[in-house]
Order: structure tokens, then sequence, then C-alpha cells
């Protein structure tokens, strides 16, 4: 058994180090849950790390969930489901059904408890049109924008069966839906899109 060799006074760091090293992990715990930890877990950058390392979207994923499920905690069982839009600015989307030819068409089924998020990658001032379904349950979801620290919420619903309507991006970025399934049954929604997007994005 080997017994470790008691160290010298001058091996021992002085009050001044102790009182440096203190200080700087104090800043780097802040720093860190700054650029870090606020972006992972809620959505906020203020230093924009977060959106380089692309924790900020998982951040705003962490919300949306989080919102969601307080919210169907406190919702009645029974929703309208009449679909009327409203952007920031307080313009009424049209709620017609488009009768023109849709550019693209796409299904999935989600079970129960399942999320999908789909995104369209518009520039600023792009018009798009949409018209979904549910078949097997409702489903809830959040239809936004999000690009370099701009966020934009069209609409939110929850316990719903189909929607329709059109909105215009106030800035670029993606733009599109965040699904979730509280069912306790399987729903496949079918997403009809028709306008001005370069790329359909897709995560689940």
């Amino acid at each position: 058994m080997h017994n470790t060799p008691t160290p010298k006074q001058e091996e021992l760091p002085s009050k001044a180090q102790l009182f440096r090293a203190s200080i700087l992990a104090c800043l780097s715990a802040v720093l860190i849950g700054i650029s870090i930890f606020l972006p992972a877990e809620y959505g906020e950058d203020p230093t924009g790390i977060g959106s380089y390392l692309g924790l900020t979207e998982m951040g705003e994923i962490k919300q949306q969930l989080a919102a969601e499920a307080h919210a169907d905690a406190e919702a009645n069982k029974t929703s309208d489901d009449t679909s009327f839009l409203l952007d920031p600015s307080g313009w009424l989307i049209s709620s017609a059904h488009a009768q023109e030819t849709w550019t693209d068409e796409i299904e999935f089924t989600l079970g129960p408890d399942e999320w999908f998020e789909i995104k369209a990658t518009m520039k600023s001032g792009e018009h798009l049109s949409f018209a979904w379904t549910a078949a097997g349950g409702r489903i809830n979801f959040d239809l936004h924008g999000h690009a370099g620290g701009q966020n934009v919420s069209y609409e939110k619903g929850r316990g719903k069966r189909s929607g329709e309507g059109s909105f215009t991006t106030p800035f670029a970025g993606d733009h599109g839906w965040f699904w979730r399934n509280r069912d306790d049954t399987a729903v496949t929604v079918t997403l009809k899109l028709r306008g001005e997007y370069s790329a359909i994005v897709r995560s689940d």
C-alpha cells in the first residue's frame, strides 16, 4: 500500500488562482447555458451557435411538444373541423377548396403518439396552397415557418380531420407542418400542395 505524499505549501494553488479558476468555471457554465442549453431545450438562440449546430430546431420541437401536450390536457375532446387561418398580420387566409391541379401529394401514417414534420423551402413573399385529410382518426398540427432566428405561426389545430387554405411567406426559409397523433389508433394523412417552393423537407 502506497501513501500519497503530502504536497508542499508552494505546490498548492493560491487563493488568487482558485478565485480565477472559479470565475472561469462560472463564465464557461454561463456560455454553455446560453449557446447550447437554451437552443437545445427552449429553441432560443441569442448567439446563433444553436442554429449552426442544429440545436435550435430541436428545442423548437421540444417546446411544440410540451405546448401540445398541455393543450391536449386542457382541451375539450370535441373539436370543430372547420378551419380558418390567420397569419400574424391578421389577414384571413382563404379556405376555399382549390380547383387547380396539385403539384405534390404526400401521404404518411402515424401510429399512436408518433410525430412527423414536413416543410416546403420557400423564398420571401412566395405563396403556397394546400389541402389535407386525416383518415382513421384525428390529428394535431402546427403550421409554422422558421429560418435564421425568424419564426412565424400560421395555424395550430387539435383533433382535426381535414384542413385547406393558403399562406404567403413573410421571410425565406422552411414553412410547413408539425403533425402529432394523440389518438390510440393509426392515422393516415394525405397532404396536397401547390405553389412556389423549391423543395420538400421531411423529418420524423
